[in-house]
């Protein structure tokens, strides 16, 4: 006997075992919270990295070979308003700090690195007022080693500070502890959007559904995917580190798309019922129809975010490896779990139905003409031209000033105000350069002894003092063959500012190659304002890949349920107008700060590099659930009556108000995640919602 594996047959085999596919779950989640307790911690990190080897890599590689596993740059910094360095008390203080900080051993700390003025008489180290200076050191191990110990650094230095809270002003920062606030407000903000969009999504599906019980199920089915795709997620960072990220965009699309998939399948369940159908031949014809549905549309998903997995780098693989499980698990989790519960529960889905508006949803019959959506799809059928014209209008107007984005790293400048480094960054900026923190680092690798290598480095240091946008080289390391070296020097500015790029492409492109053409050494520019436009390159030049393969395997999969070649192009033409309308505004309000302060976010002068990118993986994939959900009804009416005109009436009615309560449940769930501080966070959550609702 054939195995049937078509979503009718998964339907109607759940529904007449439930209790089995339900054990089965059960033993699923069991599975996925051992793994996540185990291994998910372990398996994410805070580290931004590239999974191919450009020139910055094999930069950092080269130093890593000399010196060992780089370590993350941290500092400490003193400020009074009353004492200047040349005080005893503010003396007795830094090295008091120095001390302990020493004093957490080799493990935590290159104790060779742990510098102040006091020990070394490096000017670089005081203000020119006097009144403020840095404790600098680089802590022991890997990015990931940094991540978990810079905690133990932090509380030592807040101890310290808060005994001499009278007459210092004392503040730590660096590029570990920006990694610290970074979880802490990531968390924060996953707390927060779950707090304001999960109450708001329950309260639309209660609206949609008319019933308790009903809208209930879809945010279980969204619990159980989530935790499912985390459980994966899990085991796969045993194998790749994945993106801190990943736990908020599995959130994310979770609610999103496993609250949709569900809704669409417990509608289409209840209007069969409606019909007289018994129950598990309803739940089969709900599987026949919305739960292919569904298929379809999660692949068209998963397909178009394969477009985010191609980029190498590993925060857009974490964000498109997540969001991928998250979709494949609200699928598997539509297609059984839930023809299961709607086995067990039967017509009490119905109950705790909801007053007034309870009665009408339940008993729902979308063959009855008349209503809302069925006025509004034949006003806008009798004048095509003038609804395709006004529409298409408001569209376009809003994707102009797409065509003006400035794209690039937020960076800790846009860290909320109360946050200690970006006041640490302040004072860094303000008295200092944060390039102390995170230099320009230029590594030669050739005979550094050689004659030709010297004279390249005395002209490349001649170069860099006649620009105001760089510090003072510091001292020459050299590695124990003379074959490796690295000359640091500060940068001016935060490392993702245009400023700061500008002058570390002036590095690479003109003093580096004129310092040592002809030595016969080789020249890397790498530190973490190099990797930033490294990045920003990456982002540019990849989308000239995603972009045609999302639109390639979209136009494919559509031909395939459809069979028609109008319907996907237009599909495509419709999601790509709503994704630059998305664009465009994302512009106005961040970069323009046109109602920022009505939205309560943050003016930026970038969009975040990544976000174009990973808005039209993930737009495209959703908005096309709308499509593939509507015209399914279209089609299905059609092979029934011939009539277009029906049809299209019988299509937009039976779905209209389902698509408007998904698409709000969306809204609702992206823009929670939008209340987050993190301007980045904050432009992804109102992009998506936007979106959506266009």
């Amino acid at each position: 006997m054939a195995l049937n594996l078509s979503t009718e047959n998964l339907a109607r085999t759940s529904a007449i075992h439930p209790w089995r596919v339900v054990l089965i779950w059960l033993l699923v989640l069991l599975g996925a919270f051992i793994m996540v307790i185990a291994f998910l911690e372990d398996g994410l990190t805070t580290r931004f990295e590239f999974v191919n080897n450009p020139e910055v890599k094999h930069g950092e590689s080269l130093l890593q070979e000399m010196r060992g596993p780089k370590g993350t740059s941290e500092v400490v910094v003193f400020q009074s308003a009353e004492l200047t360095v040349d005080d005893p008390e503010y003396r007795d203080a830094v090295v008091g700090l120095t001390n302990k900080i020493a004093e957490l051993g080799s493990e935590i700390i290159r104790l060779e690195t742990l510098d102040n003025f006091y020990e070394t008489g490096a000017l670089a180290l005081v203000s020119d007022d006097r009144a403020a200076t840095l404790i600098a050191f680089v802590m022991a191990g890997n990015f990931d080693d940094n991540s978990k110990n810079i905690g133990g650094v932090v509380d030592v230095v807040h101890e310290f500070a808060t005994e001499h809270r009278g007459s210092l002003d004392i503040k730590i920062g660096g590029q570990a502890t920006i990694g610290l606030d970074q979880r802490e407000i990531t968390q924060a903000d996953l707390e927060k959007g779950e707090a304001f969009g999960v109450p708001l999504a329950l309260i639309i599906l209660i609206v949609v559904l008319g019933a308790m019980s009903a809208a209930l199920i879809p945010l279980v089915m969204a619990i159980v995917s989530i935790v499912v795709a985390l459980g994966v997620a899990a085991l796969v960072g045993t194998v790749f580190e994945l993106s801190l990220f990943v736990s908020n965009i599995i959130t994310m699309i979770g609610l999103a798309v496993g609250i949709d998939y569900s809704l669409f399948v417990v509608s289409r369940y209840r209007e069969e019922r409606g019909r007289g159908l018994e129950k598990i031949e309803a739940i089969a014809h709900a599987g026949a129809t919305a739960s292919r549905a569904v298929v379809f549309s999660g692949m068209t998903v998963v397909l178009a975010l394969i477009g985010m997995i191609l980029i190498p780098f590993n925060i857009f693989i974490s964000i498109g490896a997540g969001a991928i499980l998250v979709v494949l698990s609200a699928m598997a989790a539509a297609m059984t779990l839930l023809p299961a519960i709607l086995g067990i529960m039967g017509d009490r889905v119905n109950s705790l139905g909801v007053p007034i508006i309870g009665k009408g949803q339940v008993r729902f019959d979308p063959s009855r003409t008349g209503g809302f959506w069925d006025k509004l799809v034949r006003l806008v059928m009798a004048q095509p031209v003038v609804s395709l014209v006004l529409t298409g209008g408001l569209l376009i107007a809003a994707i102009v000033p797409f065509f003006s984005i400035n794209t690039g790293f937020a960076g800790v400048s846009s860290f909320p105000d109360d946050l200690e480094t970006k006041q640490a960054f302040l004072v860094l900026d303000e008295k200092f350069s944060f390039g102390e923190v995170t230099p320009a680092e230029i590594v030669i690798e050739g005979d550094i002894f050689s004659a030709p290598v010297q004279k390249g480095i005395e002209r490349i240091t001649q170069l860099l003092a006649g620009d105001e946008a760089f510090g003072a080289p510091r001292d020459l390391e050299v590695s124990e063959s003379g074959r490796i070296a690295l000359l640091a020097v500060p940068v001016a500015g935060d490392t993702t500012s245009k400023h700061s790029i500008d002058a570390v492409i002036r590095l690479h492109d003109i003093y580096a190659k004129e310092a040592f053409y002809g030595s016969g050494a080789k020249v890397y520019i790498t530190g973490e304002t190099a990797f930033n436009k490294e990045f920003f390159d990456l982002s540019k030049d990849s989308a000239k890949i995603v972009f045609p393969f999302v639109l390639g395997v979209s136009f494919l999969l559509l031909l395939v349920v459809f069979r028609s070649i109008v319907l996907p192009i237009k599909a495509i033409i419709l999601n790509l107008m709503a994704v630059g309308a998305a664009y465009g505004v994302l512009v106005i309000v961040f970069q323009k700060g046109f109602l920022v302060s009505v939205f309560g976010f943050q003016e930026s002068p970038t969009i975040e590099s990544w976000i174009p990118l990973f808005l039209f993986s993930i737009l495209f994939g959703l908005s096309m659930d709308y499509h593939v959900f509507l015209l399914s009804r279209i089609r299905e009416h059609y092979d029934e009556t011939q009539d277009t005109i029906e049809a299209v009436a019988f299509g937009v009615r039976s779905t209209g108000r389902l698509i408007t309560g998904a698409g709000l449940i969306m809204v609702a769930v992206f823009w929670g995640f939008a209340t987050g501080s993190l301007v980045a966070m904050q432009q992804m959550g109102f992009g998506l919602g936007l979106a959506i609702l266009l």
